[in-house]
């Protein structure tokens, strides 16, 4: 039987209702909400939005910098009437707000905390269909979300929640292009919750267990998770990336079970376990560095015995304990997805006892389209075999691609109803083969062969990011960006390289590491731009280009590199022009014009 999204909390409630089911930091502590507040509140709020007029497909929207109860409460409400949740990130620059908010015609807005009433506000003027702005904090003469929740229309609300069906229209979730607007992603409630019916029963979740939510809930992939945290009767702790690490952190307090991430965050924790071992001297760096080795053998489900068994015991004892203890000591699992994950990262933590396994799809999928999994069916270097119901082709007629790769193609019930108030755009990713409606992703791909006689999915590559040299040879950048950017000393890199003669890269430094790096190698530290002129600086990043070039063919590996004394982000002030999307994806246009000029040196300098 379908199901419609309000039903995960719905079933929470009648099969292990839980009293700290959604929570959020305040002040020195947590604040919860039961299983029951949230349903009951949900009702009250949904209530109060027939007092004001809301109908079913109208449209609301949401935006806050970290992820509350209070917002999974006004979704919960806006399902229960078919309204449209349109959710936003908080990063975006103004112009997207108006963009969004125009093209979705949103009726209100709930926002959080800090500036995101005055950014809404603001944009009020330009916007003749956004009547109400609602805080989920009170304060003073700012509409407060709880003021709205009566009981006045409970019965029509329970009415209401009867017609919903799995196939109705639950949100829109505008995706965060490198160019041009954004577009309107149309997921019905049939479509997420294929996913998470499909996807979380391999995670390891159990009732009354913990898990920390940190990933933006505008993100499709955390908004999928909690409608499956909601299902598993687990505790969730919201939180945000500011307070997850050191003993103070959230991270160390909560003890969590189980959470999901972005690659990122995984290569700054291990930046600084790194970076810690660099610290030590004698036999305990040489133990450190010793355990860090085993990393290079570890697959998913291998087993060791006889000495290798051992050394890995002795590790765990002197070594990998301490880790597991600075992320809470509880934990089973971590998936990572919206990028690709380092292997290198996925080897050391899994070999620390913190198995990381990752998975891969797209808005337009709901998100999911493969997953590696906790019950054995994982392989390191993929995405995980294709989830159940879903079906894909590998599309290998174009001649830039070989060896089994070619553009993936899937078809199934998680896939989107197509992009809002865009038919063209809509048409253009869609094509239909042997009387079916396939997705055409835009990645490149192939399948492999994996433990239990499976086959797993391994990404190679974005269609609209390979570079075709002057020579006429196609380039893959992301798996050479991805292979690079396991150095610790690499924060963000961008291959170049389309129409050129050779391939080179943008480097940014990871600031912090480097400042170690110089530390132990005598190069004074005077300010970033200084020391990515140092000569033993550049000499450093030689060898870390070095070091990945035997991975490649001759064509893909990196001839010249410039290491850029900056940084590269998602969010500016001031709307200011960013080099990341709000996954943390490469703006490729943006920094090519940014850095033409730097790009420019590299050919002809």
């Amino acid at each position: 039987m379908e199901t419609r999204l309000f039903d995960y909390i719905e079933r929470q409630k009648e099969k292990f209702p839980q009293e700290k089911a959604f929570g959020r930091k305040e002040g020195n502590g947590w604040k919860f909400w039961s299983t029951s507040d949230l349903i009951d509140q949900a009702h009250k709020l949904a209530s109060g939005l027939i007092t004001l007029g809301f109908k079913k497909g109208d449209k609301i929207s949401m935006v806050a910098y970290k992820n509350r109860p209070e917002w999974y409460i006004v979704d919960l409400a806006t399902q229960y009437l078919g309204i449209v949740n349109v959710p936003l990130y908080p990063t975006i620059s103004a112009n997207e707000y108006v963009y969004i908010l125009n093209d979705s015609s949103v009726k209100a807005c709930f926002v959080g905390a800090e500036d995101l009433w005055d950014k809404v506000n603001a944009a009020q003027n330009d916007l003749p269909l956004l009547r109400h702005i609602f805080t989920f904090d009170k304060v003073e003469g700012r509409p407060y979300f709880e003021d709205l929740m009566s009981e006045e229309n409970l019965d029509a609300v329970h009415s209401s929640k009867k017609s919903i069906k799995p196939s109705d229209l639950a949100t829109i979730i505008y995706t965060s292009g490198t160019t041009g607007n954004p577009k309107g992603v149309m997921l019905s409630h049939s479509n997420i919750s294929h996913v998470v019916d499909t996807t979380l029963e391999s995670f390891p979740l159990s009732p009354g267990g913990k898990v920390l939510s940190f990933l933006p809930f505008c993100h499709i992939f955390e908004r999928a998770c909690i409608y499956g945290y909601s299902d598993a009767g687990v505790s969730v702790y919201c939180t945000g990336t500011d307070n997850l690490g050191g003993e103070e952190g959230d991270l160390k307090n909560v003890g969590p079970d189980f959470f999901t991430t972005v690659p990122r965050l995984l290569e700054k924790v291990y930046e600084k376990i790194y970076n810690k071992g660099l610290g030590l001297t004698g036999l305990k760096k040489k133990l450190f560095f010793w355990a860090l080795s085993l990393a290079d053998e570890h697959e998913h489900g291998k087993t060791f015995s006889g000495m290798a068994g051992f050394k890995r015991k002795i590790a765990d004892k002197l070594i990998f304990s301490k880790w597991r203890e600075a992320l809470g000591g509880n934990i089973k699992g971590i998936v990572t997805g919206a990028a690709p994950c380092p292997v290198k990262i996925i080897k050391v933590f899994s070999t620390a006892g913190i198995s990381v396994l990752e998975g891969y799809g797209l808005t337009e999928t709901s998100p999911t389209i493969s997953v590696n999994r906790f019950d054995g069916f994982a392989k390191v270097g993929s995405v995980g075999p294709i989830i159940d119901g879903v079906e894909l082709i590998i599309d290998d007629s174009d001649a830039a691609y070989g060896d089994g790769e070619g553009e993936i193609i899937v078809h199934g019930p998680n896939i989107m109803q197509g992009y809002y108030n865009k038919p063209e755009a809509t048409a253009e990713v869609f094509t239909e083969i042997d009387g079916k409606r396939w997705f055409k992703t835009g990645d490149i791909g192939k399948l492999v062969d994996g433990p239990k006689g499976t086959q797993y999915l391994k990404i190679t590559d974005r269609k609209k990011e390979l570079l075709k040299t002057s020579g006429g040879k196609y380039v893959a950048p992301a798996p050479i960006e991805s292979k690079l950017k396991e150095d610790f000393l690499i924060e963000q890199v961008m291959v170049v390289g389309d129409a050129k003669k050779f391939v080179s890269a943008l480097i940014v430094p990871a600031e912090e590491a480097l400042k170690d790096w110089c530390q132990h190698n005598d190069v004074p530290w005077t300010n970033l731009e200084e020391v990515c002129g140092n000569e033993k600086v550049t000499a450093c990043y030689q060898g870390c280009i070095e070091n990945v070039n035997p991975n490649f063919s001759h064509v893909e590996q990196i001839k010249k590199f410039k290491v850029l004394p900056t940084t590269w982000e998602a969010i500016r002030p001031n709307g200011e022009q960013t080099e990341l999307t709000p996954t943390m994806k490469l703006k490729r246009r943006v920094i090519r014009e940014k850095y033409a000029n730097d790009i420019d040196r590299i050919y002809n300098g």
